[in-house]
């Protein structure tokens, strides 16, 4: 399979699915910057800004362990969730197929 299925959930709680490929070796974040989202990931995806902040609702366990400096940076957020992650460490891949992610941004 090259495409999966991600699942973003909009500030009204409307869902859109937009086919991801896996085989680009695309992070979430370039993905969802890609389609228009409003990530700012300033810091270009060094894990070091936490602007590209995402609750993922549902597929949490499917995703890659969260590294020590991601939780460093999520850490610091004050909009932080039992299942945030950062989207530019988490590579696509076709165990995320039919993740949902709610876009949080640093929180300011």
């Amino acid at each position: 399979m090259t495409d999966i299925k991600i699942n973003i959930q909009n500030p009204d709680n409307s869902i859109t699915t937009l086919e991801a490929p896996t085989d680009m070796g695309l992070s979430l974040m370039e993905f969802l910057k890609g389609n228009e989202y409003d990530i700012l990931a300033t810091c270009g995806g060094m894990a070091l800004c936490a602007t590209c902040h995402v609750e993922v609702i549902s597929g949490f366990d499917a995703l890659g362990e969260i590294s020590n400096d991601e939780w460093a940076m999520l850490d610091t957020l004050p909009n932080i969730t039992p299942t945030s992650r950062l989207s530019c460490q988490l590579k696509l891949n076709d165990s995320m197929n039919n993740i949902t992610v709610k876009i949080m941004g640093d929180g300011h």
